[in-house]
């Protein structure tokens, strides 16, 4: 009898053991397009809302992505270290700034891109050193058509200095800035509207007016940008990727 009882404790070990190495947590840090919204009347969604959508019962994603943050108020406002200090081996951080790194007249928020450089470099080693896989993403296009319906780019050098870090430090990258502008440029101005955030007067009460927002995203515009981030994920070959759903 004592000899089942042991036999059946250490199958039990084993089997939670075996559970426990096979969960993985996701942190996810960056600014509004990745952030959590509020579920009620708000049609804003961010990718990052959606993203645990796309993995199975064995990850667990944290968004810790806040409106309005880049590298610099991210770090100052010390929201890395909660991540860091539960960070553990096997699990991943996905990073994607730039919006708000960018915007010289934000005080508060902007980063020149050298600084840029040295905060997500930051982010990447402290990750590593913490037995954690870093995914670096590049900033996400905004929505902007000239009057000839061309596309045009506001983010500057920031989202080559990411993937100059990706390539230096051998980390993921996920491309997002490139996956969302071709296919801003595929779609054209019109249809473009249905990733954003184009709402009719009356819709929602919360937005009594109506909105026209080229940055943030509709669900539709979210759960694309996630599926981009979940593809990306496919093509690196992460470990990771096995746990994405069929």
């Amino acid at each position: 009898m004592k000899i089942r009882i042991i036999i059946c404790l250490c199958a039990f070990a084993l089997l939670h053991a075996r559970i426990s190495e096979e969960h993985v947590t996701i942190y996810m840090i960056g600014d509004s397009t990745m952030a959590d919204k509020p579920v009620v009347d708000n049609p804003e969604v961010g990718w990052g809302q959606v993203f645990p959508k796309f993995f199975d019962s064995t990850v667990t994603v944290e968004n810790h992505a806040m409106n309005g943050r880049s590298t610099r108020s991210f770090l100052a406002e010390n929201r890395w270290e909660p991540v860091l200090e539960k960070l553990k081996p096997g699990d991943y951080v996905v990073i994607q700034f730039g919006h708000n790194d960018e915007k010289p007249e934000k005080v508060d928020r902007y980063t020149p891109p050298d600084d840029y450089r040295r905060n997500l470099i930051k982010f990447v080693t402290e990750t590593a050193a913490k037995g954690a896989t870093p995914i670096l993403c590049t900033p996400i296009v905004r929505r902007r058509f000239d009057k000839d319906g061309k596309f045009y780019d506001e983010h500057g050098v920031y989202p080559d200095v990411v993937r100059e870090i990706a390539a230096s430090h051998k980390v993921p990258l996920i491309d997002m800035h490139r996956k969302s502008r071709d296919l801003l440029v595929r779609l054209g101005p019109d249809s473009s509207k249905s990733l954003f955030l184009w709402i009719e007067p009356g819709q929602y009460k919360s937005l009594p007016k109506g909105r026209r927002d080229d940055t943030h995203f509709s669900l539709y515009g979210a759960t694309t940008m996630a599926e981009f981030a979940a593809d990306g994920i496919r093509s690196l070959g992460l470990d990771l990727a096995k746990h994405l759903n069929k």
